[in-house]
């Protein structure tokens, strides 16, 4: 008797074998060494500081010095790792932080003391993150351009506010934070909030309906519309989270230098855009991570203040960072093709 034959499978019912290893483990297992890659670079770099210059950057005021200024522009990464990862960009950030700065350190605010500057700085980045956030989500603009727009008006807004002078602060409270009193066990204050920032950005983005909603809209627009997620209110809110962050780095820049300037910020849309995209954040959507972001932003901090000791120009920095962002573009694009 002729025994009847199978329809042949298709490759998505293809059962595995017991060898191969399952989707997630391999995705887990790329994922780890993206972050070891990182560390190394990390620790060849502190290689190469503790031997051009042993005393001056294996220093501890150096190293505070490092992870302060790290801490400012690595607020900034994690709303923008947020953006990217949905396959969006935020080309305002280092202006809103301008803006919030020079707002929230004008005579009239600092009138009301330590809570009227925090105050001012968050609600000018949250509000400057809504205009964004409408105008790409409900007014269909494409977020390079709509964001341009809000860099040039939030440089233009900062400049007129300042007349061109310095924002000297006044309030104590403000300035006792900058002061070594203020660390606690040797921690600046400014790299506690960054601390907090980061742990919080890592959790939404990994542990909340949120963060998976983030993905899926960076991975595919449509086919998140299709499963019920109101991408244009996502968007929204993620350019919200952006504006957040950037206010709050207004508030810690503003701790930090103790003044308010229309150059606030400068560059810190690449800056904040490289560290992502280093860190292992798919620059096309669908993928971020804040732990690579922040190893990012730690790995260029260190950069500067390598060179920095060293006298080597900013010119040269930028150079360095601009072929960084090549070279991490052409390994995910490579990374991307193998998969």
């Amino acid at each position: 008797m002729t025994q009847p034959v199978s329809p042949p499978r298709d490759s998505a019912d293809k059962v595995p074998s017991v060898n191969e290893a399952p989707a997630w483990r391999s995705l887990m297992f790329r994922a780890d060494v993206r972050t070891l890659s990182l560390l190394g670079v990390l620790a060849a770099l502190i290689l190469i500081g503790g031997i051009t210059k042993p005393d001056e950057f294996l220093d501890t005021r150096n190293l505070q010095l490092v992870l302060t200024q790290a801490s400012v522009i690595g607020v900034v990464t994690v709303g923008m790792t947020f953006v990217i990862t949905s396959g969006g960009i935020d080309l305002s950030v280092g202006a809103i932080v301008a803006l919030a700065s020079v707002w929230a350190t004008t005579v009239a605010t600092q009138e009301y003391g330590f809570a009227g500057i925090l105050f001012t700085a968050v609600i000018v980045g949250v509000g400057c993150g809504l205009v964004n956030g409408l105008l790409i989500a409900y007014g269909g603009m494409v977020p390079f351009i709509a964001t341009l727009a809000m860099l040039a008006s939030a440089r233009g807004l900062a400049l007129q506010i300042t007349d061109g002078r310095t924002q000297i602060v006044t309030v104590d409270g403000i300035l006792d934070l900058g002061e070594r009193d203020s660390y606690v066990l040797g921690v600046p204050p400014l790299v506690m909030v960054f601390a907090v920032v980061t742990i919080i950005g890592w959790l939404v983005l990994n542990r909340t309906t949120f963060g998976r909603r983030t993905v899926a809209v960076g991975g595919n627009a449509e086919a998140a519309r299709l499963a019920g997620i109101d991408v244009r209110r996502q968007r929204l809110y993620l350019y919200l989270l952006s504006g957040l962050c950037c206010g709050i780095a207004a508030f810690l820049l503003i701790i930090l230098s103790g003044s308010g300037q229309n150059t606030n910020g400068n560059l810190y849309e690449l800056d904040a855009i490289a560290a992502a995209i280093i860190g292992g954040t798919l620059l096309s959507g669908g993928r971020g991570t804040i732990t690579g972001s922040v190893l990012g932003v730690l790995i260029f901090t260190t950069i500067t203040n390598i060179f920095a000791l060293n006298n080597l120009q900013s010119d040269v920095q930028q150079i360095a960072k601009g072929a960084i962002i090549v070279a991490a573009v052409l390994v995910q694009r490579r990374t991307a093709s193998t998969n």
